[in-house]
């Protein structure tokens, strides 16, 4: 099962990419939790400078945009494998 952390304070770039990640997940057919981190202060615990921050599964994958839709599939898939 994946475990995807979107880190940041609610945003509409934080919520873009949470949304991007719930589709990539139900249209490919991923098993995954998805949390949101919204404190502050637990940011850099992360690793996360500027937000939006994807984490998922230990790695963080993206900070600061939002992935391409191509892009996200790639990274959970592969991180979905391994």
């Amino acid at each position: 099962m994946l475990d995807i952390k979107i880190i940041g304070k609610g945003c509409p770039n934080c919520e873009k990419l949470e949304n991007l990640c719930k589709e990539v997940v139900n249209e490919e057919n991923l098993e995954a939790q998805i949390d949101k981190v919204t404190d502050v202060n637990e940011f850099v615990d992360y690793g996360v400078m500027m937000t939006p921050g994807l984490y998922v599964n230990g790695k963080l994958l993206s900070q600061g945009k939002i992935p391409v839709k191509n892009t996200l599939v790639k990274w959970l898939s592969d991180e979905a494998k391994s």
